[in-house]
């Protein structure tokens, strides 16, 4: 193993850049979100703030907190990774709803002259359209997760530290677009009806139960990198893999049973009994109208 696996995200600068770029978002949405509740209108409810708080949390937890130095030694502390960034923080951010906050804690001339523009530019439009329609979020998400569980790239993204930190982001990036469709976060206009969401997750569910019942049943080491690790853990390398696998298998299961479940029990309400608000009242956002002065450029 080399001794400079972990050299770019484990030790020196990047730490600090990570943990001062979580803080400074952080504080971005912090303080739009108490712009918002200085408006005269209903504000983002407190548990959607703790929700995007820890979504950044869990990022520092899996790229830059000790978790990090143990992939090197255990695929189930590198599965831990994945599972944090793309299955447990992409889906907490998204229901912290952090766009509008962003928008209002940006530097107010920044937000008219150039990110109002650009999100009124219409290549980026439709180029958002794009990436949150659900097809393509599937898409994305499920050749990330094969594609970096492939061997050959695995074992490059774990000897390469740019690699490492590559993998890190898309793993990131993959889950945002994939709970996006999910989530709904505004300012996303749902298109497809709310039962083709139970019918996406289904069908997220095949390829991590490919990959995990890959690991777990396999009677060989899938990442010779492994045998040459140092290890503390007193796991055999096949053992690790297969607990990689189990955990996989057994938190993607009940994670996604989550939105499963409370999609099933809205759609199964009594019609009359449904919200009839605008996406706006429900989500409790300030709306252009409302406040066209900080917000009509977006």
């Amino acid at each position: 193993m080399s001794p400079h696996v972990h050299a770019a995200s484990g030790s020196g600068w990047f730490p600090i850049s990570l943990l001062l770029a979580l803080l400074l978002t952080e504080f971005l949405y912090l303080r739009g979100w108490l712009r918002l509740r200085s408006a005269s209108v209903k504000p983002i409810p407190a548990w959607r703030v703790i929700s995007f708080a820890l979504g950044l949390f869990l990022i520092w937890v899996a790229v830059a907190s000790p978790l990090a130095a143990l992939d090197e030694q255990m695929l189930t502390a590198h599965m831990i990774q994945h599972l944090l960034l793309m299955t447990f923080a992409a889906p907490l951010m998204l229901l912290g709803l952090p766009v509008i906050p962003f928008l209002q804690g940006l530097p107010h001339q920044f937000a008219e002259s150039v990110v109002g523009p650009l999100f009124r530019w219409p290549p980026v439009q439709r180029l958002g359209r794009m990436l949150v329609r659900p097809t393509f979020s599937w898409l994305a998400a499920t050749a990330t997760l094969m594609g970096w569980h492939v061997p050959a790239i695995f074992t490059l993204a774990l000897q390469s530290g740019a690699w490492h930190l590559f993998e890190q982001a898309t793993f990131l990036v993959a889950g945002l677009l994939f709970w996006w469709p999910v989530v709904q976060p505004w300012p996303n206009a749902p298109r497809e009806p709310r039962w083709s969401i139970l019918l996406y997750l289904f069908l997220a569910t095949l390829p991590c139960d490919i990959l995990s019942a890959f690991l777990v049943f396999s009677e060989r080491v899938v990442y010779p990198v492994y045998l040459s690790a140092s290890r503390q853990s007193g796991l055999s390398v096949l053992t690790d893999q297969q607990c990689a696998g189990a955990l996989m298998w057994t938190c993607i299961t009940i994670v996604y049973l989550v939105p499963v479940a409370t999609l099933s029990t809205r759609l199964l309400a009594p019609r009359n009994s449904r919200a009839d608000l605008s996406q706006s009242e429900f989500l409790g956002i300030v709306t252009p109208q409302s406040n066209p002065k900080r917000v009509e450029a977006f």
